[in-house]
């Protein structure tokens, strides 16, 4: 377990966010919501909580890499099967978020396989930023795409492998970025968030992660 000087704010942070998971669950406001503000808020003290929570329990850095690639191939796991146990179809943002997990898995990987000293450690860190920062942003936007009316909802377009063979990756990453009908479907729901909503609280937690194990030895 780490150790922290002064104010032991990742025991704060769980308590926050427990607190208001509690009171949510007692009003019996914690399930979906088609409003876009209730829903951002809950996925920040959840990201917060998640992250306090990661930061607590983080172990030795080699450990904690193995254990950050366990959990994107987790979370690859599960999306399989809401895909082919469930049905439940990836949209292109959802396909672009499921390639970000798998590169930061990949990257907890070779850097558990590397055991780097703190300098190693602060570049497979900045690396893990860039990709969970850029998840973030595709996670946020698509939460916010499916809390659009019905009549504000982007089309249908064409799925990512396709627009990936027939279109430049500028026009490929515009039309992910502004979204497609189906990434307005929201199909699974866990404590009143959707998937894209809980991709967005693990890029928070675990890039948060990975930064901290710089100066974790």
């Amino acid at each position: 377990m780490m150790r922290y000087s002064g104010i032991p704010w990742p025991w704060l942070g769980l308590a926050v966010a427990l607190t208001l998971i509690g009171h949510e669950a007692m009003f019996g406001t914690l399930g979906p919501t088609k409003a876009f503000g209730p829903t951002a808020y809950r996925m920040v003290y959840m990201a917060i909580g998640v992250m306090c929570l990661a930061l607590l329990i983080l172990p030795p850095r080699r450990i904690a890499y193995l254990l950050g690639a366990a959990v994107c191939a987790g979370l690859m796991g599960w999306a399989l099967y809401l895909q082919y146990g469930l049905g439940l179809d990836p949209c292109p943002l959802c396909s672009v978020q499921r390639m970000c997990v798998i590169a930061i898995g990949i990257i907890f990987l070779i850097a558990a396989a590397h055991n780097p000293g703190r300098l190693g450690a602060a570049i497979y860190g900045g690396l893990v930023l860039v990709i969970g920062a850029f998840g973030t942003v595709i996670a946020f936007r698509h939460v916010w795409i499916q809390h659009l009316p019905k009549d504000q909802v982007p089309a249908c377009g064409m799925g990512l492998d396709y627009m990936l063979d027939t279109l430049p990756l500028a026009e490929v990453m515009s039309k992910l970025f502004k979204g497609t009908g189906e990434c307005a479907e929201a199909g699974w729901y866990f404590l009143g968030l959707a998937i894209p909503a809980w991709t967005f609280v693990f890029f928070v937690a675990i890039t948060v992660s990975a930064l901290v194990l710089v100066k974790r030895d």
